[in-house]
């Protein structure tokens, strides 16, 4: 299955950028091009640490016109899992790693008649190779980007000095606010928004957009969830007749996956789908964390997203 297969590739160089944000490039080891991509897509880095693996999905930030490096931005999180970490203080210029090949869940739209691009924070790496692919074009696009400071505006600056006025920064820390009611009331019939950063400003501009008059077709996000730490339980995989135990730090799918059971992912982040299991039985709740399933069938309890989602409860039996 194509999203299992991976490339070997080096990083060759790593930026300091922000004071949370490290900029790595990656060039396949032995040299030639990559696996083409569009601006939206995405990757998911193996990171082989000695006792575990993180198969962690970023964003490809660099030109779809250059196939000789992939670009990813990694922010730091002290009290994450571990993956950023390990990226942080373990991955060096010559380290080699795996990626596998480039997905697209956040796409731009091809018959948009205008594209409105708001970020948060960590959240432009998406938009910088949507804005490679939409420079020269005829389409008129801008893009709006509230980052905490100066400090942390590596690329918003970046994107100023090419692009001049479609960019549009907002620094909280000087008090510059990002009126989302005023940029997307009056754009023209057609226009497409998308938008990429924190939960609260992802929601903010769906509510805003809605009270604009948008149509759902027109609003686009990614997000990717983390998995989050739990009470650790334990799970019967029903087709492969295995008990597995799901500790508190990993997600369900690294426990399955630890195993030697394959489940499929396109994202491990709770937005693709691709990894939606059946439910058999439960004796306990649900706790669904991923951004695929309606809110019917979270409440159903039937279907479960395991790369970000777990349980809380004394038995549960999976379809897998």
């Amino acid at each position: 299955m194509k999203h299992l297969e991976t490339l070997p590739v080096e990083v060759t160089a790593v930026e300091q950028v922000t004071p949370l944000i490290k900029q790595f490039t990656l060039g396949r080891v032995g040299g030639g091009e990559l696996p083409a991509f569009a601006g939206g897509s995405h990757v998911i880095v193996l990171l082989r640490r000695r006792d575990r693996t993180f198969r962690n999905p970023y964003s490809l930030m660099g030109s779809p016109r250059d196939l000789s490096r992939y670009q990813v931005a990694v922010r730091r999180h002290d009290d994450g899992r571990g993956g950023s970490l390990f990226l942080h203080n373990q991955v060096g210029v010559g380290t080699r790693l795996e990626v596998s090949h480039p997905v697209n869940l956040f796409p731009l739209a091809a018959l948009g008649r205008k594209h409105v691009l708001v970020a948060g924070g960590v959240g432009i790496t998406p938009m910088l190779a949507m804005i490679d692919d939409l420079r020269g074009g005829r389409v008129p696009w801008e893009l709006h980007y509230r980052v905490r400071g100066p400090d942390h505006d590596h690329y918003g600056r970046l994107l100023r000095t090419r692009d001049g006025d479609r960019i549009h920064l907002y620094y909280p820390s000087g008090g510059q606010a990002l009126d989302l009611g005023r940029v997307l009331t009056g754009q023209p019939l057609g226009t497409h928004v998308y938008t990429c950063g924190p939960p609260g400003m992802i929601e903010a501009v769906r509510t805003a957009a809605k009270a604009a008059g948008w149509p759902d077709s027109h609003i686009h996000s990614e997000e990717f969830a983390a998995p989050s730490a739990g009470q650790p339980f334990d799970v019967y995989l029903a087709r492969s007749e295995l008990t597995v135990h799901v500790p508190a730090e990993r997600s369900l799918l690294e426990a399955i996956e630890a195993v030697g059971v394959e489940a499929p992912y396109l994202c491990r982040g709770g937005v693709c789908g691709e990894c939606a299991t059946d439910v058999l039985e439960l004796d306990g709740e649900l706790l669904h964390n991923d951004h695929w399933l309606s809110d019917e069938e979270k409440a159903g309890g039937r279907k479960l997203m395991p790369c970000v989602s777990r349980a809380r409860c004394t038995r549960i039996v999976l379809d897998r």
